[in-house]
């Protein structure tokens, strides 16, 4: 292991006996430009025997092209358009993925191909396990771009069924993941070592999307994604990264569009999130496990996304015992949609934990959202979330503001903060709301300096504590 990605991972606290080897260090930084910068040298993966007929499998075209790129010191890996077949694609050091317009990269869905196992997180806890679609580990200035389409081909008979629900193709008798999601939730309650903790081949746990994994300086930008098996982008342990005018396309289960996972200095803006699950949700590790490696996200930057469909427009958790800070979400917008009718997304913003989550939810700021569509409870802080491991470790959170939301639609409650006695949420600024259509009045339970400004609920002004 190099220097530099010793100290990084040392620096983000607890990689440092990882047991994969690293690539070396490739290509040049631009800290605070938005993004890596990369020679103009191009490797198309035809030069390497790739083929765009959406059947010849060019996993080892692609991965001589990204290695020729990184040798060389860095470049753009070109996929020209067409349809091009392959299994799971892992970054270097310096090398743009350039998915170009017209081409399509469609994921191999037999789980085979995604192995060795490659460490990973899975639900806030490390593992072992498929390699996610695109991976990187340890690699600094790396990028996906282009306007082309990345397809995983996830479905009710690929990859979803996992889930062991009958919504997503499963039917009794058939693998499903709770098995081995019980299997690693003990082994992070126990703190096995990480080494140990390998799944993977005859187990269930889907692989995420695109996940940089201890990774500096990373780029998204330009592409959409469609149909993912798990977690679309997944960013773990790294810091510098942004998403940029991504599409994200998926109605699968656990399909979140963009999770930063104990990250720093993230950006995500201009990004359209069609999904079933949150479409941002800032995480930082689960529970014991995540308390383990300690690891916060913060300084996350959102501005100008979209929102067609999903459960939460910002979650932050429910993992996220490693804490949460410093996250600005402006200018969101939940229009209504041609094709859905309007948007169903549940919440503009959600912090949600469990008594046993532990860590801590700091300084969040949403603001400027316009929504003319449905949401369920716009503003909510639970810790009543599902999968609470006992025992009394409840998260502190503090430092929470809305300001200037339009919500047009119907929803149930306005704002609903659900804290407990013993660790009350606290400093919460609500400005200049306005909820035209609410089933219900404003719900706190246990909140500590509250102010209200300027707050309509039904064409009501509220004004200090309802």
């Amino acid at each position: 292991m190099s220097d530099p990605v010793r100290r990084q991972l040392l620096r983000f606290g607890a990689l440092a006996a990882a047991a994969l080897p690293l690539a070396r260090s490739g290509g040049a930084a631009a800290a605070g430009r938005g993004g890596p910068r990369f020679p103009d040298a191009w490797f198309p993966v035809t030069d390497h025997g790739a083929v765009g007929d959406g059947a010849t499998d060019c996993t080892a075209a692609v991965r001589a092209a990204v290695s020729a790129c990184h040798a060389a010191g860095g470049g753009h890996v070109l996929i020209p358009a067409g349809r091009w077949a392959t299994g799971p694609i892992h970054l270097l050091s310096g090398v743009d993925l350039h998915v170009a317009e017209g081409a399509t990269v469609l994921f191999s869905t037999d789980p085979a191909a995604y192995l060795p196992v490659v460490r990973t997180r899975w639900q806030g806890i490390e593992v072992f396990n498929y390699s996610p679609m695109i991976y990187a580990y340890g690699q600094h200035g790396i990028a996906v771009t282009g306007r082309g389409i990345l397809d995983a081909r996830s479905d009710n008979a690929h990859w979803w069924p996992w889930k062991g629900s009958g919504q997503y193709g499963w039917q009794p008798g058939m693998p499903n993941e709770r098995a081995d999601w019980a299997t690693l939730e003990q082994w992070g309650a126990q703190n096995k070592p990480v080494a140990e903790r390998v799944l993977g081949e005859g187990h269930y746990l889907r692989p995420s999307f695109i996940q940089p994994y201890a990774c500096t300086d990373v780029l998204i930008e330009g592409v959409t994604l469609r149909n993912s098996a798990f977690w679309n982008i997944h960013p773990v342990l790294s810091r510098d990264i942004t998403v940029r005018d991504v599409r994200i396309e998926c109605e699968g289960p656990n399909s979140d569009g963009c999770d930063p996972d104990s990250c720093e200095n993230v950006t995500i803006e201009r990004v359209t999130f069609a999904t079933h699950d949150d479409c941002i949700a800032i995480k930082s590790g689960r529970d014991q496990d995540g308390r383990r490696v300690g690891v916060p996200s913060r300084r996350i930057r959102i501005r100008d996304c979209v929102y067609l469909s999903g459960g939460a427009a910002v979650a932050i958790g429910s993992e996220m015992s490693g804490g949460v800070s410093d996250v600005l979400a402006q200018r969101l917008r939940l229009p209504f949609d041609p094709a859905l009718g309007e948007a169903s997304v549940a919440s503009v913003l959600v912090v949600k934990s469990t008594p046993a989550r532990g860590g801590y939810v700091r300084d969040i700021r949403v603001v400027d959202v316009d929504a003319p569509a449905w949401t369920y409870v716009p503003f909510e802080v639970t810790f009543q979330y599902a999968g609470d491991a006992g025992g009394a470790t409840p998260a502190e959170v503090t430092g929470l503001s809305a300001a200037r939301w339009s919500m047009r639609g119907p929803c149930e409650y306005p704002v609903r903060v659900r804290a407990r006695p013993e660790a009350p949420v606290s400093d919460v600024t609500l400005d200049r709301l306005t909820f035209d259509d609410a089933a219900q009045d404003i719900l706190l339970q246990s909140v500590n300096d509250l102010t209200v400004r300027h707050v309509m609920v039904n064409g009501r002004l509220q004004e200090g504590a309802p």
